[in-house]
């Protein structure tokens, strides 16, 4: 599909900017996007969370009709080794030698030789559905079709979900809510008829699986009720149930305000019913999901107020963006722009950087991927919600001796970041995992955010020793080519589209302009400490080998045939183009080869095959040059598809949701709104009335 991008100011314009907070109605703006539904959605929950902890409800509010997930930050479990002779242990993995630049290297990528320690260290840890909680109706098989009167609504100022229906004249409401501090789903129901024998809760558990790379939309399997137990322990108005799978243990903690009895019908399952007492036309009670046993949560209304109270200082602080909703497109732009904010706070803000699905489904076993760090928190900074950057960002000094290790073991020196990686931060084996490069600068570029929001003496000792390890393994993975006399970056290596020949692949182009980025802050770092700089960081960085062009027009890397006109090679992300919009100009960019470059990208690309944070990136190198009607465009993409709930969909290569596509959605509106160095926004169609409020400039 070929798009059109003429380049000119004249098609952006500058428009109202509102420099304090309070000249928006936020509230307003925020409900006129709530949600009203009729009907459940099997791929696209209904949910409340706090962003270590989601809960996705069908149509009731619970989970009475779907078992939709109930996943976590701590969430995990191992399936047991393997018994194959040989391949019982992790330290029985060797991973495979590759020749690099004349040497041996040893990377952590399945060998033939040891398949099963390898596919089980792809798939441990995995993360967990914690349970199912829905609706029991006295032993009766009642379907959601039998329901009528159905509305659903979440509200999303509040982060209140409130359920209606009729089954059999007897209307039941339920309302569901999430504690912003514990992993606790709160939830209170009311009925036309004494609920007696008649209406209860439903608990039950799956077992953990680790065979699939993919489980979306429901996570677990729900069959195997002799591989795990379950066990019941009374309390006064309360309960607590230990679930226990291998190694991995956790309690839900059940806590009821007015008489209930709890019990498990069937000893041959994980199934508990709760039931209220005789006579209760509502009930409330309130279900946390904990690794220990957690402490009380308190009432209903308790943990409903400060929920509410907490999503009240998420609407009302940080940026925020007001457009024109007599505008069709404007008004679609605001509803994904204020959906986005809501599911990245339950599903992107926890204390670990989120899988590409959050905490709806899993992807990938359930692990993050330090190359999406960047799409995952960078929105944070430009929208100064840095409270919920603060929650994961300490992931790299975590990972900071895995990294070590790593660049060791293959001869480097520094520190090098792993791609997917479970919380511990053991990178899975993988031939892309282990030859992907384009994660290794992304601290440089959150420090330099942080350091400009935050340019203290905190701020540069918080940084120093990892952008130092960081900066030490690129500038010693980096290779002088003494025919060149330049130095290479690979092969082998993977670029950020991963769809080359990793032994082929040299000098790509995005990936040269990171690194000179990446080995320039961590210079001014040492210099605003005014410690000396190394010296192989700036002569590194000053001797990379040339971005590489052909024809007029940048390249995806050094040396590649027949790019425009290979399927395989013109489509997927369109990384090169992130060297202008989303990385500061670099000295040596040609801007009239890369305009050109933007024009041979517009003509040739596929973008039926672009997914997730594509469309952002296009929008960010589209607003950078000023084009705020081509920017708008590609976020409102056919091929970038939101659904009613507000989820990226995923499409054939990954499952939906796919928030690497919201999380970039809102870093590219922050982008065009709050400008860059040199280019004051906003920056949007002409002739929209947009107003904007602190929003953070962009380098």
């Amino acid at each position: 599909m070929a798009h059109s991008w003429a380049v000119s100011t004249s098609l952006f314009f500058l428009v109202s900017l509102v420099q304090a907070h309070g000249g928006i109605d936020r509230e307003s703006i925020v409900r006129q996007f709530n949600l009203r539904l009729n009907q459940s959605n099997p791929y696209s929950p209904v949910q409340v969370g706090n962003g270590n902890f989601a809960f996705g409800t069908d149509i009731t509010g619970l989970q009475t009709f779907l078992p939709h997930n109930i996943l976590s930050s701590w969430g995990w479990h191992n399936s047991s080794l393997p018994s194959t002779p040989n391949q019982t242990s992790i330290t029985d993995f060797t991973g495979l030698d590759w020749w690099t630049h004349g040497r041996l290297v040893n990377y952590a990528q399945p060998n033939p030789a040891e398949k099963d320690i390898g596919q089980w260290m792809i798939a441990n840890p995995h993360r967990i559905n914690l349970g199912r909680i829905g609706l029991w109706f006295g032993g009766r098989n009642v379907t959601e079709e039998a329901l009528s009167q159905k509305i659903q609504v979440l509200d999303l100022y509040e982060g209140v979900i409130s359920s209606s229906f009729s089954l059999n004249g007897t209307t039941i409401q339920v309302q569901t809510v999430c504690s912003s501090e514990t992993d606790t789903i709160a939830v209170h129901i009311k009925s036309g008829l004494s609920m007696t024998g008649n209406l209860g809760v439903f608990f039950d558990f799956p077992s953990g699986s680790g065979k699939n790379k993919f489980d979306a939309p429901f996570v677990g399997v729900w069959n195997a009720t002799s591989n795990h137990t379950t066990t019941l322990k009374k309390k006064r108005g309360g309960a607590s149930i230990t679930h226990v799978l291998d190694a991995t243990t956790y309690i839900v903690d059940v806590a009821w305000e007015a008489g209930a009895h709890i019990h498990r019908p069937d000893q041959g399952t994980h199934r508990y019913i709760l039931q209220p007492g005789k006579g209760a036309k509502s009930f409330s009670f309130t279900a946390t999901f904990a690794p220990q046993p957690p402490r009380n949560v308190g009432t209903f209304e308790a943990v409903k107020n400060k929920a509410t109270g907490w999503w009240d200082d998420y609407w009302s602080s940080g940026a925020f963006i007001s457009l024109p909703l007599v505008k069709p497109p404007a008004k679609e732009l605001q509803r994904r722009i204020i959906l986005s904010q809501y599911l990245l706070a339950v599903n992107g803000a926890g204390k670990d950087p989120a899988q590409e699905s959050g905490l709806v489904n899993n992807g990938w076993y359930g692990k993050n991927h330090a190359e999406m760090y960047f799409w995952h928190l960078a929105h944070w900074t430009i929208w100064d919600k840095w409270s919920l950057y603060d929650r994961s960002i300490g992931v790299y000094d975590r990972f900071l001796p895995s990294s070590f290790e790593r660049a060791k073991k293959q001869g480097y020196q520094g520190a090098r970041i792993g791609k997917m990686s479970d919380p511990s931060g053991r990178s899975a084996p993988g031939e892309i995992n282990s030859l992907l490069i384009w994660q290794q600068p992304h601290p440089m570029y959150f420090a330099e955010m942080e350091y400009r929001r935050f340019p203290t003496k905190k701020t540069l000792e918080k940084w120093d020793h990892i952008l130092t390890g960081v900066a030490d393994f690129m500038a010693s993975y980096a290779w002088f080519n003494d025919t060149t006399k330049v130095y290479d970056l690979g092969p082998p290596l993977y670029p950020v589209s991963e769809n080359t020949n990793p032994n082929a692949t040299v000098n790509p182009t995005f990936e040269l302009a990171y690194w000179r980025f990446g080995l320039d802050i961590a210079s001014q770092w040492k210099s605003r400490q005014k410690k000396p700089v190394p010296t192989q960081w700036r002569f590194v960085k000053e001797n990379m080998a040339p971005f590489p062009v052909e024809n007029g027009v940048y390249v995806l890397y050094e040396g590649v045939r027949d790019m425009w006109t290979t399927p395989e090679l013109s489509e997927d992300h369109p990384g090169l183009l992130g060297i202008y919009g989303w990385l500061p100009p670099d000295s040596r960019l040609n801007l009239a080869t890369f305009k050109a470059t933007v024009e041979k990208v517009n003509q040739s690309w596929n973008f039926t095959a672009s997914y997730g944070w594509d469309f952002p990136l296009l929008a960010m190198t589209a607003a950078r040059l000023g084009d705020g009607e081509k920017a708008v465009e590609w976020l409102l993409d056919p091929n970038n598809q939101f659904d009613a709930v507000g989820m990226p969909v995923g499409g054939a290569r990954v499952a939906t949701p796919y928030f690497p596509a919201s999380a970039g959605l809102l870093l590219a509106v922050g982008m065009m709104a709050g400008g860059w160095d040199g280019l004051e926004g906003p920056i949007f169609p002409k002739g929209w009335d947009v107003e904007v409020e602190g929003f953070s400039k962009a380098m």
